[in-house]
């Protein structure tokens, strides 16, 4: 994956600063428990266990888990159905989303964990 500009990556960050706040204002709104928020708001990264079977399962799974196509349909279908449970659970995946591009960690490419849409993560390969 090609690394995007500085500018483009810090942009991505404070949109995901931007996604991690207001998730976490409308999670305060609706009242639901903060123990509930804490207890679910890493369960997006077992998705990282799919690297477990080669690089292009972990990043199909951790992508699948890391994009907003998921939480958001799950606060559509929660606002459209008064489904609160679902709302608190739509909030909580897409705080957790917003912290991850807030840190810089993007989707993955096939090529293997360290390549991203935000740039490279992890450590340098000296060689």
């Amino acid at each position: 994956m090609t690394t995007p500009p500085a500018g483009v990556r810090t942009l991505l960050r404070l949109e995901g600063l931007a996604v991690l706040i207001a998730a976490l204002l409308a999670y305060a709104q609706l009242g639901a428990g903060w123990g509930a928020f804490a207890l679910l708001f890493l369960l997006p990264d077992l998705s990282l266990l799919g690297f477990l079977a080669g690089p292009r399962v972990g990043a199909a799974a951790y992508n699948a888990a890391h994009s907003y196509l998921g939480p958001v349909a799950l606060l559509a279908a929660a606002a459209l159905g008064e489904w609160p449970v679902a709302l608190a659970v739509g909030l909580i995946w897409c705080a957790h989303i917003g912290f991850d591009r807030l840190l810089g960690f993007g989707l993955h490419g096939a090529s293997g964990f360290g390549a991203t849409h935000l740039g490279r993560i992890g450590r340098a390969d000296p060689w």
